[in-house]
């Protein structure tokens, strides 16, 4: 059961990033905007898709809430890292970067999993 949530919370969670990196993408080429608002516009979307797969995982598992919304933030985080190496076939980021969505990903997670 708690398996399955997760699963769903994640495919939630992807399919929010999706379109909303879709959205960003149409801003990018419509509104010619800047590298800093895109970075920017990407930070928010992998905290908002990992809050909604935390709140999505807490509703449906009702029992320590946070620990599955911290849960869902990191396997987000680990599948993000994993298809960004596959895409790129190698390690293109600097550690600093890697910490800091780590962090952003159980965060936007765990508060997911606490308000749910």
């Amino acid at each position: 059961m708690k398996g399955k949530a997760i699963l769903k919370s994640l495919l939630f969670s992807y399919a929010v990033t999706g379109g909303l990196l879709f959205l960003l993408a149409f801003f990018l080429f419509q509104f010619n905007m800047g590298e800093g608002a895109v970075a920017a516009g990407i930070v928010v979307i992998y905290v908002l898709a990992c809050f909604l797969g935390g709140f999505t995982a807490g509703k449906m598992i009702r029992k320590d809430k946070y620990l599955w919304g911290i849960l869902t933030g990191f396997v987000y985080f680990c599948l993000l890292l994993l298809v960004s190496i596959i895409v790129q076939g190698k390690w293109n980021m600097t550690v600093q970067h890697a910490v800091t969505t780590f962090f952003m990903c159980l965060g936007g997670g765990a508060l997911g999993g606490m308000l749910s």
